[in-house]
């Protein structure tokens, strides 16, 4: 068992993309391969999951204390024959200026050696002191190889070859050259969604197979690092000795896709019968005492999701009734009355009194940070603070003055005027994104909350 962490020097040098052909060249080789992502990203680990047959777990310091990421680290791997973590964003970014919270950070958090994949566009020389200089920054961190990515070809190579080789002493595994048959599509909001892309299994597989031709597998198994010690109790696992035998319907299909693997598993755990199903297709909801709609790209299937009118009005009907329901960003959206995108207008479900319209820029972007109000849905025993996420293009219009919210935003954009959580009958949506986490188990809330509706 060990592990390795793909960082890079900046944003957009390809670690996403040689992070998944290493999942998928890995597994093709017989090996057991357990994905990664640093942050709250949910694209990246699609397709992360997809290339090691895996589910991908997110590492994010915002929503998770470091205990928690070690045990979720050290649970997930022990089953693996090696870790990848791939980082977001450059090594030593990160929120904090101090650098706690930064890819660097977590390297040394679960003491993992890191590789750097460096973007070789227009520069041969110009590496040294780039490797140089990320090597002495922090020379707790461990930096024991580099990928060349961006080779322009064979004598580019071969230079890039040559200065790594006479001013550092890292591992070169290998050098990926240009080639657009290795790029994934990109959308305004990073990668395409894996689930959304059609094409993705032969992608994957042409990204495992270009990565095996060129990068040395057998040197990155032998540069990795074990995985960290740990307590064995670490204190950090849910007290909750609950059990909610409640079905929960989820909307998983290609509009929406985002949710995080742990909170999957926690649901499970808790007893609850997961029920996938397809907003695209599906007339009506699965037999369920409560529906979850996660985030997605609903403006890129408009006319599917207007077109399946029967189970728009199935939702409308049952969660305006009373049904349990709670909606993140992209299952907003899909609640509203319509959503605007390109000059299209389409109708989707209608529970929410108001009109989405998609604009050109982002709306809400990074963490958040908001506080529940006294009269919460499904309130949060343990702090009145919550730590998430938000990244959205769209806005509302038309809310009514008399809008029942349910939190109220300190950090971040929410829906308007620094509120977040639409309340309508007992259905919850938000922008936010919510980690189930020792200090927010909303899962176990939100479970209690659908059974004693149920119960009732």
């Amino acid at each position: 068992m060990g592990q390795i962490l793909i960082s890079a020097a900046n944003k957009s040098s390809g670690k996403t993309v040689i992070s998944t052909g290493l999942c998928a060249a890995l597994h093709a080789q017989g090996k057991s391969v357990q994905p990664f992502k640093k942050g709250p990203d949910y694209i990246d680990p699609m397709w992360l999951s997809a290339a090691a047959q895996r589910s991908c777990y997110n590492l994010d310091f915002w929503t998770q204390s470091e205990q928690e990421i070690l045990q979720l680290f050290r649970a997930q791997s022990e089953t693996s024959d090696i870790s990848i973590i791939e980082a977001n964003k450059g090594l030593y970014d990160g929120l904090a200026i101090d650098g706690s919270n930064s890819n660097a950070a977590l390297a040394k958090l679960l003491s993992s050696n890191v590789v750097l994949v460096l973007d070789c566009r227009g520069t041969i020389r110009g590496i040294a002191p780039l490797l140089l200089g990320y090597q002495q920054f922090d020379p707790q961190v461990n930096i024991v190889g580099v990928i060349l990515n961006f080779v322009g070809g064979p004598r580019h190579e071969k230079k890039l070859r040559q200065v790594v080789a006479s001013y550092t002493d890292l591992n070169i595994l290998g050098a990926i050259y240009n080639d657009p048959e290795l790029m994934l599509e990109e959308r305004y909001l990073g990668l395409m969604p894996s689930n959304e892309d059609l094409l993705a299994r032969q992608r994957i597989q042409a990204l495992g197979e270009r990565i095996s031709d060129q990068i040395d597998l057998e040197q990155l198994l032998a540069i990795t690092s074990p995985l960290p010690e740990i307590a064995t109790d670490t204190g950090q696992k849910n007290s909750s000795s609950h059990h909610y035998p409640v079905r929960i319907a989820y909307a998983r299909d290609r509009a929406f896709g985002f949710y995080y693997a742990d909170d999957l598993d926690k649901f499970r755990a808790l007893g609850a019968q997961m029920i996938p199903f397809d907003t695209l297709s599906d007339k009506q909801l699965p037999a369920a005492d409560g529906v979850f709609i996660g985030g997605g790209f609903p403006e890129q299937h408009l006319d599917e999701l207007h077109n399946n009118h029967t189970l728009r009005n199935d939702i409308a009907h049952k969660l305006s009734t009373g049904l349990p329901a709670y909606a993140e960003c992209g299952g907003l959206m899909y609640l509203c009355n319509s959503i605007n995108y390109q000059d299209r207008h389409r109708a989707m479900v209608g529970l929410i009194d108001a009109q989405c319209h998609m604009q050109s820029r982002p709306q809400g972007r990074g963490y958040t940070q908001f506080h529940e109000r006294s009269d919460s849905i499904w309130p949060n025993p343990i702090t009145s603070t919550i730590h998430a996420h938000e990244f959205h293009y769209s806005h509302l219009q038309g809310l009514a003055q008399d809008t029942v919210f349910n939190f109220t935003v300190t950090r971040g954009t929410g829906i308007q005027q620094q509120a977040d959580g639409v309340r309508i009958a007992n259905t919850l949506a938000c922008y936010a994104h919510q980690r189930d986490t020792q200090q927010n188990p909303w899962i176990s809330r939100f479970l209690q909350f659908v059974q004693q509706a149920a119960n009732a």
